[in-house]
């Protein structure tokens, strides 16, 4: 499964609702370290499908949900569960980090 664009209407349904795990990463167009990340991610959407879902949320079309989540840099991820945010990192990180870190979040 490819990451999934996410935005402040579909937050709930995507998101909050999911009957598996949801990595969120907030992310916009001209951020440098959200596109070093981007081809890992939608790598690790493929590797773990079925275990998790990855979507992606663009601040600048969206801010009413970044700003609900406290987002005040980018890239920034979140793990939810159950409807609700477990985990989040902040910042650029290798695939491995970013694969360990969703793996002990979900």
């Amino acid at each position: 499964m490819a990451t999934v664009a996410v935005t402040d209407a579909t937050f709930d349904a995507e998101v909050k609702n999911s009957d598996i795990p949801v990595v969120v990463d907030f992310w916009a167009e001209w951020c440098g370290p959200c596109k070093q990340i981007g081809p890992a991610l939608e790598e690790l959407s493929k590797e773990m499908e079925g275990k998790v879902k990855i979507a992606k949320v663009d601040v600048d079309s969206n801010p009413d949900t970044a700003a609900a989540m406290g987002v005040r840099g980018i890239p920034a991820l979140f793990v939810f569960k159950d409807g609700q945010a477990v985990s989040n990192l902040a910042g650029a990180r290798p695939k491995a980090a970013l694969q360990s870190w969703i793996e002990e979040s979900i």
